[in-house]
């Protein structure tokens, strides 16, 4: 089938119009604008084709335009080689297509559009109503749609809605029913600062609560009027509970309150006498306590019963005089050479039955019967012996004491182990500020772990207990608090080599650093050992140096051993009158200060510049002699007196020293 030639066109108004020509088709009302002139010298159409105007409307009908060829089938795909014959299939020829439908003709444009219904009138009357061409909106519209939640904002009424449904306007809005406006922050600043006025003045203030035994009747104000507070004691110090205006005054350390200290009287010297001044008066007999049965009251015998138990515990203030008596009474040159361990297992521990006084019994036997070996020690040739072989030969360093404690103590029945570890004793010089610390090397020494009451593990060190070493001699001396002294305590000079021997009461396991530095910062006081009950851990200052220009003032505090330490009955009588020796500003006059006392701790505050010159030594002195006679109880005031009388003669024992710088 031939092709049939479409016809062609030389401009775009000869195509305009030959498409107006088509049956099928009818060319909308344009309303562009025409297109511009054909350029100059463009081909003009053929005489009996008339373009016609685009704004013109068409009202006769359209010609005719020729039918369109149809589109012959596309022609088959070449066979390919590679396949099977009966594999390849043509493919399927594709549905003839139809022609469109005819377009309906367009009517024309003049017709008049349908009439719209009748609005139907508003069923509440509006009071003035605006133009609808008015681009303001209506005064209903103008109240917020926040305040009144309407459905949605009215606008002009003449508004072309297409919606159904009825719209009703909302009430007109009462100005005076809104809800008032939250106060202000000023307004409600203004109302609370008027309200704690108010509380303030009506407010009844009550008085602070004494510290007397009974507090006196408060008597009832009238009101309008501030009740009247009670009077204070003179001498008492008041402790008001605001103070507003606090005097610094110069550091003065009150003393630490003093535990319970077993008089000859319990009740009588426990007891303070009354603060001068006006005693509180009666309670009412509305609020007066019942009375205390008498029944109820403990004797004095239960009193002393209670005491006695509670010093039990502490191993400072325990009576140990039973054991120390019976270690006393066998020296080693009368025991049997046949098993002497287990000979002085039975005399020292058989007699009792409790674990603390077998261990104490042993512990004094060592100081009795075995001296510290400064020959071998000092020649360096110290000889390996056996127990028996230390009992007789009566001498022995820090391992042989422990091998012995060891053997008796456990031929006793009392579980018991030798501690080898390092201690701070005689060769042991503490490094100064800024020396490196030396090594790990926890050797050197050996003590003992023993189990005593209630299952406790308590350290202890025969060797330091019996004696000292000094001047390459060993002076015989029993020092008990080697074996009465906490393990806390006694850790500061033991450090063991096995971690599981610390037997601290927190649990921890120091380092050895801890262990080399202390609890003081730089290098520690001089203390010298005192049998008056005086602690050196709670010598202030702890420090070896003090700073003279500090511009502070120097408290030196001490206690005694234990809170029920009493020196008439485990000590040697009356305490020592405690004396600080200094020299005055730049060191120029020398002075003997006393220090306060309440039986428990001693303290005195000095000015660092009084103390003396940079390298001069600051002592503590226990005042031994007065006039020639035993200076055991003399106090502050008789000291003062009989050095204000004239001639006078005294001696001192030295307990502490301090170096300036």
């Amino acid at each position: 089938m031939a092709d049939i030639e479409e016809p062609k066109f030389n401009s775009l108004a000869e195509r305009i119009a030959a498409l107006n020509q088509q049956k099928n088709f009818t060319s909308p009302p344009s309303t562009k604008r025409p297109p511009p002139p054909p350029p100059p010298g463009a081909g003009k159409p053929p005489a009996n084709v008339s373009a016609p105007k685009l704004n013109d409307v068409v009202s006769s009908q359209s010609p005719v335009l020729p039918a369109r060829p149809q589109k012959q089938n596309p022609p088959s795909l070449p066979r390919r080689t590679n396949t099977s014959e009966s594999a390849v299939k043509p493919p399927p020829s594709l549905p003839r297509r139809d022609a469109p439908p005819p377009l309906p003709n367009r009517k024309n444009s003049a017709q008049q559009s349908p009439a719209l219904p009748a609005r139907r009138p508003s069923a509440q009357p509006l009071h003035s109503r605006r133009g609808s061409n008015s681009s303001e909106v209506s005064h209903v519209s103008t109240l917020s749609n926040l305040s009144l939640n309407p459905v949605s904002s009215r606008t002009s009424t003449t508004s072309t809605e297409t919606q159904h449904t009825r719209r009703v306007l909302a009430p007109a809005l009462d100005q005076a029913k809104l809800p008032p406006l939250p106060p202000s922050r000023k307004e409600r600043e203004a109302q609370e600062a008027r309200v704690a006025a108010e509380k303030e003045a009506t407010e009844v203030i009550k008085a602070p609560l004494l510290t007397s035994r009974s507090a006196p009747a408060v008597p009832q104000s009238r009101p309008g009027q501030l009740p009247k507070l009670p009077s204070r004691p003179n001498n008492q110090p008041a402790h008001s509970q605001i103070d507003e205006n606090p005097s610094v005054a110069p550091r003065r350390l009150p003393p630490p309150p003093s535990a319970y200290v077993r008089p000859a009287t319990t009740f009588e010297s426990t007891r303070r006498p009354d603060p001068p001044g006006p005693r509180p008066g009666p309670r009412p007999s509305h609020e007066a306590p019942p009375p205390v049965p008498i029944s109820s009251r403990p004797t004095f015998s239960q009193i002393d019963t209670v005491v006695e138990r509670k010093t039990a515990s502490c191993l400072l203030c325990r009576d140990f005089s039973g054991p120390d008596n019976v270690a006393a009474q066998y020296p080693s040159h009368s025991l049997p050479r046949h098993d002497p361990v287990g000979y002085l297992a039975n005399v020292l521990c058989g007699p009792f039955p409790s674990a603390t006084d077998k261990a104490r019994a042993i512990f004094t036997w060592c100081h009795h019967n075995i001296a510290y070996n400064v020959e071998e020690f000092f020649g360096k040739c110290i000889k390996g012996r056996s127990v028996e072989e230390t009992i007789f030969h009566g001498k022995a360093v820090c391992q042989g004491y422990a091998e012995v404690y060891q053997a008796i103590a456990q031929r006793a029945g009392l579980q018991c182990v030798v501690v080898g570890g390092h201690g701070k004793g005689y060769s042991y010089k503490p490094p100064k500020n800024g020396e490196p610390l030396p090594p790990r090397d926890p050797s050197g020494h050996a003590w003992n772990a023993v189990c005593i009451d209630n299952g406790e593990w308590k350290l202890l060190d025969a060797c330091w207990g019996a004696g000292s070493v000094g001047d390459q001699k060993y002076h015989k001396q029993f020092k008990p608090q080697m074996f009465c002294l906490s393990n806390d305590l006694f850790g500061l000079k033991h450090f063991p080599k096995d971690d599981q021997y610390f037997f601290r009461s927190d649990g921890r396991i120091l380092t050895w650093e801890e262990y080399i530095i202390g609890p003081t910062k730089g290098e520690k006081a001089d203390f010298y050992g005192t049998d008056e009950g005086i602690s050196e851990f709670t010598f202030s200052p702890a420090e070896k140096h003090i700073p003279v220009y500090s511009g502070e003032v120097v408290r030196f505090q001490f206690s005694k051993i234990c809170e029920h330490w009493i020196p008439e009955r485990h000590g040697k009588g009356k305490s020592y009158l405690l004396l600080m020796k200094i020299h005055g500003m730049d060191g120029r006059k020398e002075d003997l200060v006393p220090l306060e006392t309440d039986g428990f701790w001693w303290w005195t505050d000095i000015s660092a510049r009084d103390l003396g010159a940079p390298g001069q030594t600051i002592f503590l002195y226990g005042l031994t002699t007065l006039n020639n006679r035993d200076a055991r109880g003399v106090t502050k005031e008789e000291y003062y007196q009989t050095k204000n009388s004239g001639g006078y003669s005294m001696s001192w024992a030295i307990y502490g020293k301090w170096e300036l710088v």
